[in-house]
């Protein structure tokens, strides 16, 4: 290394501030020999570097490969200075230059580093359950206004100890401005409760974890509060305890999660692979629904009627120290009756959740923001996202560069599996996954958290955008938004929407080509006021067109239809084909009699004079359709997505590549589209269940036959079109049959296939594309 002194000035973008960054700079700048400083400024992080040339290129390359674990650098620029500044040392200095935008990062897995803390019996923090550094712990869950400091946060009633503050000053030590910084001297208390609200311990934070831990195996439910919100626990391998809560909670078909205390545990109940593995292991520590082994068994009220199991480790010491007293994994799963939001405090744990939990493992540091848990999947290759909440909200997803000079935008979302989005320049902050908006709960923390993040990212929007859908609660948000604060209201489409938020977490620019995008979902409202569902579009951020559907289908009792499959059976059967002789021909099949069995003059009726009967062109209600049909979920569906998912289950590994071909379609060019019809489906699909065809074969026969029919339709398209890139995206292909399949054959095809993965496929990802087509007309505008 030379010695003639060299400097430079670094700028660092990204989600860099309130990571823990200016202390890793100071400490790997003294590795590197270098003097100088580091500070925050409105725009991310400066460092003024001083020493050799070589030094300086070593410290840009440790940020680059060695950056706070919670850290998004999105560039790092560097400048040399002629005019050399006097340090003496390197050194962390106060921010400056304009407001400090101090980044809200996701809430983080505990670290290594801790979890050795509260394992080491010579540790201060051994067995401290809100043992954290900057490097995990609390953070969007504990926010209540920035800028982001101690006093800002739940944790402001916990003065921290001399030993605690002593860290909290060191830029040497990793719990440097860590603001939750705690231990059992100074910060909150865990406590083990009865029903009655009296407390089971004498004192200390072991003791009530160990008894809960013997609750857990004698069979009681647990409500357990945790980083996000309140969990209800009970042993996942005894039935009765798995099988009472499924009946106190009033859920009674959904899948429980699991927690379990590390991979081999996992690996007992499922076939885990590298790439699951490395996911559940990961800061963010979402729920990954993962197959179902062969080995042992849990409880079969766990996951009835699925093939899989949706695990989780622990993601905080509290859950850490819980799990090392368990040889089995438990249930973990929301703290709420079926349908309401998760509960977050102490009153509410006990209010609303009196009449299923036995005890209550309580502690005193507030959550501020309910996170549910994330939950993920790998399908075709990828980690896709279907729930996003703890672990990846609220951290930014960057846009192509031409969307920076975007004025501030707030998009509402959608009804179902609601998430709003702000929008300014070239980054969208997604919020967390709200939940169904049909709750009053529910909207009325919509509205809490929409105040929050506004306050927080200092976001005063100056267009408001919403769903076509003018029923949508969410819409209805937006509009009064728009109305009293004299802002710009700009409507997307749905199905554009799901197709232009994957488009952008793809990358793809302004000027991009278009692509064709592919949405099957359960409805959404369609430019013609029709509801739509099963599309083929051609697609840029600013416009679509519709090329083609599937052909609509009534809805029979309208809302009605999404809870009984069985209804969705009777519209396909009657669109298709004649009653009268339809029933001759199969009186003797089993839906045909369940069918008969119900009001069939007064259905027809309501067909004929369309009342109550909304034609849609939903694949989501022709899944419901084909279930019912083989017996699955056929009088009622007590969740979204139901049906489809049981069927799914129904298919046996490696089914598909068994079978000669799938069920059939029609396809016809009727007024300028592409329709997609299904007579040789359901012709096909009787005669199996007259041959008495297993349903699981039947099952696989119309996953092959779907994934024919959109493969082909898309390629078709594509060729009429000349488009080389296909996008798929909405709620059905979260079928991991669908999915890998159509995208296996379409790039069989030579075409370019995106599909979502950090952004959930499902309505949580609509409130992005929402965002990024009113963008793209703004900047329109602004030209």
């Amino acid at each position: 290394m030379t010695d003639k002194p060299y400097a430079e000035r670094i700028r660092i973008r990204g989600l860099v501030q309130g990571v823990g960054f200016r202390p890793t700079v100071w400490n790997l700048a003294h590795r590197c020999g270098l003097h100088g400083a580091v500070w925050n400024d409105a725009e991310g992080v400066l460092i003024d570097a001083i020493g050799s040339r070589e030094g300086i290129d070593q410290l840009v390359e440790l940020i680059e490969k060695h950056p706070p674990p919670l850290a998004m650098i999105d560039a790092v620029e560097r400048q040399r200075l002629v005019a050399r500044p006097d340090y003496r040392d390197f050194e962390i200095i106060e921010s400056r230059g304009g407001e400090i935008l101090t980044g809200i990062v996701p809430d983080a897995a505990t670290c290594d580093a801790c979890l050795q803390d509260i394992f080491d019996p010579d540790n201060r923090r051994f067995h401290y359950p809100f043992t954290n550094c900057t490097h995990c712990g609390p953070r969007l869950s504990i926010v209540r206004a920035i800028p982001y400091d101690r006093a800002t946060t739940s944790m402001a009633p916990f003065r921290q100890c001399a030993d605690c503050l002593s860290e909290y000053r060191n830029p040497a030590d990793r719990r440097f401005h860590a603001q939750p910084n705690a231990c059992a001297a100074c910060g909150p208390r865990v406590w083990l409760e009865d029903a009655a609200g009296e407390r089971l311990d004498n004192g200390g934070d072991a003791e009530p974890i160990e008894l809960a831990a013997r609750l857990l195996m004698s069979g009681a439910i647990l409500a357990i509060k945790g980083i996000g919100g309140v969990h209800l626990a009970c042993d996942a391998g005894n039935e009765t305890a798995v099988a009472t809560l499924r009946s106190r909670k009033r859920r009674y078909h959904k899948a429980f999660a699991l927690m379990a205390t590390d991979l081999a545990m996992v690996r007992r109940y499922t076939r885990l692979n590298d790439q699951e593995a490395l996911l559940l292991k990961s800061i963010a520590a979402p729920i990954v629904i993962l197959q179902q082994g062969d080995d042992e068994a849990l409880a079969p009220a766990i996951a009835p009627g699925q093939r899989s199991l949706g695990f989780m480790l622990p993601y905080t010491p509290l859950h850490h120290l819980l799990m090392a007293r368990l040889s089995r994994p438990i249930v973990l799963t929301s703290g709420n009756l079926s349908d309401e939001p998760q509960v977050i405090s102490n009153n509410a744990a006990h209010e609303r959740l009196s009449a299923i939990a036995d005890y209550w493992l309580l502690h005193d540091r507030e959550i501020v923001n309910r996170l549910d848990d994330s939950v993920a999947r790998v399908m075709d290759g990828d980690v896709r996202l279907l729930r996003r909440a703890r672990g990846y909200a609220p951290a930014p997803i960057a846009l192509p560069a031409a969307f920076k000079g975007t004025p501030p935008i707030l998009a509402l979302g959608g009804e179902l599996k609601n998430t709003f989005c702000l929008l300014k320049g070239n980054q969208a902050i997604l919020s967390q996954h709200m939940g169904d908006l049909e709750n009053g709960a529910t909207i009325k923390e919509y509205h809490r958290s929409l105040a929050l993040y506004r306050q927080l990212f200092r976001h005063e929007p100056r267009v408001v955008v919403v769903d076509y859908h003018p029923n949508y609660l969410s819409t209805q948000c937006g509009q009064q938004l728009a109305t009293e604060g004299g802002l710009h209201l700009e409507t997307v489409q749905h199905h554009h929407a799901h197709i232009a938020g994957c488009m952008v977490e793809h990358g793809l620019g302004l000027e991009q080509a278009e692509v064709l995008g592919v949405a099957l979902d359960g409805l959404g409202m369609g430019e013609d006021g029709s509801l739509w569902g099963g599309e083929f579009l051609k697609v840029g951020y600013r416009e679509f067109q519709r090329l083609g559907h599937f052909k609509p289908t009534a809805m029979l009792g309208g809302g009605k239809a999404m809870h009984e499959p069985w209804r969705n059976t009777l519209a396909y059967l009657l669109s298709e084909f004649d009653w009268d002789n339809l029933l001759g021909e199969y009186a003797e099949l089993e839906i045909m009699r369940f069918l008969n069995g119900k009001p069939i003059a007064t259905l027809r009726q309501m067909l004929e004079r369309g009342v109550n009967s909304p034609l849609a062109s939903s694949c989501g209600r022709l899944f419901d359709a084909v279930a019912a049909a083989i017996g699955v979920c056929r009088e009622q569906a007590s969740h979204e997505g139901q049906a489809a998912i049981e069927m799914e289950a129904l298919i046996e590994p490696g089914e598909l590549d068994r079978l000669g071909a799938g069920y059939g379609f029609q396809s016809e060019t009727l007024t300028g589209l592409r329709v997609l019809s299904w007579q040789p489906l359901w012709r096909a699909l009787l005669g199996d269940l007259q041959q008495g065809v297993a349903p699981g074969v039947i099952a696989a026969r119309f996953h092959k036959g779907m994934i024919g029919a959109v493969t082909e339709t898309a390629r078709l398209l594509c060729q009429q079109q000349g488009l080389d890139t296909v996008v798929l995206s909405g709620g059905v292909f979260q079928n991991r049959i669908l999915l890998e399949g159509v995208s296996r054959g379409l790039r069989e095809q030579g075409l370019t296939v995106l599909s979502p993965r950090s952004v959930p496929a499902n309505d949580g990802g609509l409130s992005l594309g929402q965002a990024v087509v009113a963008a793209a007309r703004q900047l329109d505008r602004l030209d």
